[in-house]
C-alpha cells in the first residue's frame, strides 16, 4: 500500500482548505525570501563599490548624497570644488590615494564619468574589446551600456547636459568609443568612463560659445587659456588612507576647517541600512505572522479531513496498513503542502526579485537579479518542515489511537 500516494490524493480530495493553507505558506515564505533577498544583493552592492574608498571628498551639503553621487551614481552631485583644493588634501600626508572624478553629463541616460585611470583599477575594471582611452574625447564603455544601447567599438557618442536624458546635446564634442570592459558586478558597468581633460574640454567649449557674441571684441587673444589648472573644478575625490586610524581624525579636519566636505561611506551607508531596517524588520515580522497562521490553517484542515475520514481510515485498517502507516499519511499530507509551500514561496520571491531589478534597472540602471539560494533560506525550509510535523502531531497521534472496531461498529 502506497502511503505517499494516498497522502497526495487526500490533499486533492480537499482543494480548497489545502489551496488556502499552501497560499498562506507561500505567500510568508515568499515575503521572507525576498526581503532576505533583496537586503544581500543591496548590501552585497553597496559593499562591492565601497571597495578601496575610505573617504569621499565633495562640495558642501548632504553626506549621503555625497556618498549616493560619487560612489554609487544614483544621485545628484551637492556641487564642484576647486582642483587646486582637492590636490592640497590629496598630498595630505594621511592620504594613501586618491582619485579625482567630474561628471555632469550623460549619454542616453548613462552617465559618462571623467576620471584618472586608477578609477578603473579601482574596481578590478578589465579591457574586453579594445584600448585604454590615450587622447580627449575617446572613451571606455561599461558592460551594461555597451548590452544595452549595442555600441560597438568605433562608435561616436554625442553626450547631452546633466544626468538626464532629456539635456541639451554637446554637439561640439562628440565622443569616440575606444574600449569596451568586461562585467565587473561594479558601478563602472554603468558608466561611459574617459579622461578628465576630455570632460574639462567640452565644457570649457561649451561655456566660450555661449558667450562668444557678447565677448566677440574683447580681450580675444589674452583669454584664450582662461581656463587654466588653477581654476579648473572636480565633482568628487575618492580617497584612501594610509592608515585605517586617519579615518576618525582627517575627516573632521576637513568639515571643521575647510569649505569642503568630507564624507565616509562606510558611516553613510551603515545609518542609510539602520534607516530602513525597521520596516524591513517590520515586514519579516508580518511574513512570519502569516507562516504561523498557516501552520494553525494546515492543523485544522488536516483536523478536520481526520474526522471526516475516520470510516475510510478504519477501511485502510482492515486492508492491512498499521497504524503507524497511517499516522504517517498524515504527516506526510502536511510535509508535501508545507515543502510545496517552501518551494513555490521560493520562485514568487524569485519574480519578486527580477521585478524590484527591472524598477532600479530603469530609474538608476542598477541591476539586482540573482538566482542563489541564502544560507538563511536553507532556515525557512527548516522552518516550513517544523510547522508541517508540529501541525500534523495532534492529528497523527489521534489516528494512531483510533479504534477501528468502534468506528466500524458506529457506522
Amino acid at each position: 500500500m502506497n502511503i505517499f500516494k494516498l497522502s497526495i490524493k487526500n490533499i486533492f480530495n480537499k482543494p480548497l482548505s489545502s489551496s488556502i493553507s499552501l497560499a498562506l505558506l507561500v505567500l510568508g515564505v515568499g515575503i521572507i525570501s525576498l526581503l532576505l533577498q533583496l537586503n544581500t544583493l543591496i548590501k552585497d552592492q553597496m559593499d562591492n563599490n565601497l571597495r578601496g574608498i575610505d573617504m569621499v571628498v565633495g562640495a558642501k551639503g548632504s553626506p549621503l548624497q555625497l556618498i549616493l553621487s560619487s560612489v554609487y551614481h544614483i544621485d545628484s552631485p551637492t556641487g564642484n570644488i576647486s582642483l587646486a583644493e582637492a590636490e592640497t588634501i590629496s598630498n595630505n600626508r594621511m592620504v594613501g590615494s586618491s582619485i579625482k572624478i567630474l561628471y555632469g553629463d550623460n549619454y542616453k541616460g548613462f552617465r559618462i564619468v571623467g576620471a584618472e585611470k586608477k578609477f578603473i583599477e579601482l574596481y578590478k575594471g578589465v579591457i574586453k574589446e579594445g584600448k585604454d582611452w590615450d587622447n580627449p574625447y575617446e572613451v571606455l564603455v561599461g558592460s551594461k551600456v555597451y548590452e544595452k544601447l549595442k555600441i560597438n567599438l568605433g562608435d561616436e557618442l554625442i553626450s547631452s547636459h546633466g544626468l538626464r536624458e532629456t539635456g541639451q546635446s554637446h554637439d561640439e564634442g562628440t565622443f569616440k568609443v575606444v574600449g569596451l570592459l568586461k562585467p565587473s558586478n561594479s558601478v563602472i558597468d554603468q558608466l561611459i568612463i574617459t579622461s578628465p581633460q576630455s570632460v574639462w574640454d567640452i565644457h570649457e567649449t561649451h561655456d566660450h560659445d555661449e558667450h562668444e557674441n557678447e565677448n566677440e571684441h574683447e580681450h580675444e587673444n589674452e583669454h584664450e587659456h582662461e581656463h587654466e589648472h588653477d581654476n579648473r573644478e572636480i565633482t568628487a575625490m575618492l580617497i584612501k588612507f594610509k592608515s585605517p586610524m586617519n579615518i576618525i581624525q582627517f575627516p573632521r579636519q576637513i568639515n571643521e576647517n575647510t569649505n569642503l566636505q568630507a564624507a565616509v561611506p562606510s558611516y553613510e551607508i551603515s545609518r542609510l541600512f539602520k534607516l530602513f531596517g525597521f520596516g524591513i524588520e517590520t515586514l519579516s515580522y508580518l511574513a512570519y505572522l502569516i507562516i504561523i497562521v498557516s501552520g494553525f490553517s494546515l492543523f485544522i484542515n488536516l483536523f478536520n479531513s481526520m474526522r471526516e475520514r475516520k470510516y475510510e481510515m478504519a477501511l485502510i485498517r482492515t486492508l492491512g496498513a498499521s497504524r503507524f502507516q497511517l499516522s504517517t499519511m498524515i504527516i506526510f499530507e502536511s510535509l508535501v503542502l508545507t515543502i510545496s509551500g517552501f518551494i513555490l514561496g521560493l520562485l514568487f520571491s524569485r519574480f519578486g526579485v527580477m521585478f524590484v531589478s527591472s524598477l532600479m534597472e530603469e530609474s538608476i540602471n542598477y541591476n539586482l537579479n540573482s538566482l542563489k539560494i541564502l544560507n538563511e533560506e536553507y532556515w525557512l525550509l527548516g522552518l516550513s518542515v517544523l510547522i508541517g510535523v508540529v501541525s500534523s502531531l495532534i492529528p497523527a497521534i489521534q489516528v494512531y489511537k483510533m479504534n477501528i472496531s468502534k468506528i466500524l461498529a458506529d457506522a
